[in-house]
């Protein structure tokens, strides 16, 4: 693939486009393989329109099939033939598949200086060598390759380093890895017939749900699903007979059975089954990996209930504490104030905002000028505690300023009730 001066150019070394329908199968709708043969029925693009797209938007488009010691080239403006050379012997023995080059088309409005962006195309390569393991991708001088799938993705993914080794298992249309890190959420990629669903679908679903499931059920233990999940970093790629996505960006898989055909299985029962039987049986085959992982899972659920005792800790503390109190001098609209018909009223609450000062002194100039129906004022006591390298739980069992501020900012349960719009930090840069 090389991109340059506004223009693509792509060549594979696959089967090639026939010969005999080249001009066709980039132009004309309804044409293709994909129509009438069961090959490509586990493809993204069923309909026949991306690169007949492509070529009605592109001033120059240019397109040749290279087969059997022959070749033929055809090349388009805006959708319409300019040039074909039919089919003719390859005097320069080029290796056999297909070369396209398009650009744009800027004449018309179309796409007024645009861009390629090379870090979008070179995730979207990445994608397609871990799917493809073995397949190499030369990106303009810079090459993709990958053989173990999904395991390199993962490696190359995780912002956190895995607590035990990558769980990395290959079925019959489906592949997944897995393996929890410290990060307090769980996060997952997914794909189908080799396109990226940054939005899930209900393949993603799925595999959330199987993976707390099988855990739960091999250790026999009451835990909860959240714990089972926090941390996990997991993939999963599968096959789909004629997919159904719920846009055209084809981002978040719809189908709900991996085929059309009348009795198919259904998308959650295959994952689901998969999961269980697969990673069941490597759970027990690696102990050592098993162990990690539980205790992971019980260190999740104590620090689950400590941040819900400090929760209600400072729950109560809030009722004991008025937030009329000497540290917060507050405004009169607060973010979290219902919207209502009056735009004058609802601006007021879109400005709201908090600066958080150090101590009352420093404080004392901030109130004198702002605007009380809008702007707060919270003075910390100082220095406030050195958190780092604590527990959120400890942070707010410890420290009294912090319970206040939390407080005064309505986050007890989260960030839904926040009082104010923007949080001003006026401190000195070692606050």
């Amino acid at each position: 693939v090389r991109v340059h001066d506004g223009i693509v150019e792509v060549r594979d070394y696959g089967r090639g486009i026939p010969l005999g329908k080249l001009d066709q199968a980039v132009s004309l709708l309804n044409t293709g393989a994909k129509y009438d043969s069961k090959v490509f029925k586990k493809s993204v693009g069923l309909n026949g329109v991306g690169t007949k797209a492509v070529n009605a938007l592109s001033s120059r488009f240019v397109v040749a099939s290279y087969r059997d010691g022959q070749m033929r080239r055809c090349e388009f403006c805006r959708g319409h033939i300019v040039a074909d050379t039919g089919v003719v012997i390859d005097n320069d023995n080029n290796k056999r598949g297909t070369y396209t080059l398009f650009e744009p088309d800027n004449s018309r409005g179309l796409f007024e200086n645009y861009q390629f962006r090379d870090e979008y195309i070179e995730t979207m390569l990445r994608n397609y060598v871990y799917l493809n393991s073995g397949l190499t991708i030369v990106y303009n001088g810079q090459k993709f390759h990958s053989k173990n799938g999904l395991l390199d993705l993962l490696n190359e993914r995780m912002t956190a380093d895995p607590l035990y080794p990558i769980i990395h298992i290959k079925g019959d249309d489906i592949e997944i890895a897995l393996t929890h890190t410290n990060q307090n959420n769980d996060e997952y990629y997914s794909f189908v017939n080799g396109q990226n669903t940054i939005q899930g679908g209900t393949h993603q679903a799925a595999f959330r749900e199987a993976i707390g499931r099988t855990i739960k059920e091999f250790f026999n233990k009451n835990q909860e699903l959240a714990d089972i999940r926090n941390g996990v970093v997991g993939a999963i790629a599968i096959n789909v007979e004629e997919p159904v996505f719920e846009s055209q960006t084809k981002t978040k898989l719809g189908s709900r059975d991996m085929s059309p055909a009348e009795g198919s299985i259904s998308i959650n029962k295959f994952v689901n089954d998969f999961v269980k039987q697969e990673l069941d049986n490597f759970l027990h085959r690696n102990p050592d990996t098993a162990n990690t992982m539980l205790q992971k899972i019980q260190d999740s659920e104590r620090e689950r209930k400590a941040i819900a005792g400090v929760t209600k800790q400072a729950r109560e503390r809030a009722k004991k504490i008025s937030l009329n109190n000497s540290k917060l001098r507050d405004c009169r609209f607060h973010f979290n104030d219902p919207l209502t018909r009056d735009e004058k009223r609802n601006a007021m609450i879109e400005a709201t905002s908090i600066f958080i000062t150090e101590g009352d002194s420093a404080s004392g100039s901030i109130t004198k000028s702002r605007d009380a129906n809008t702007q707060a004022v919270f003075s910390l006591r100082g220095k406030p505690l050195n958190s780092y390298g604590m527990l959120r739980h400890e942070v707010f069992a410890k420290n009294e300023e912090f319970n206040l501020l939390q407080a005064a900012l309505n986050i007890e349960e989260g960030l839904d009730g926040l009082r104010y719009n923007k949080v001003i930090v006026a401190t000195d840069a070692d606050v």
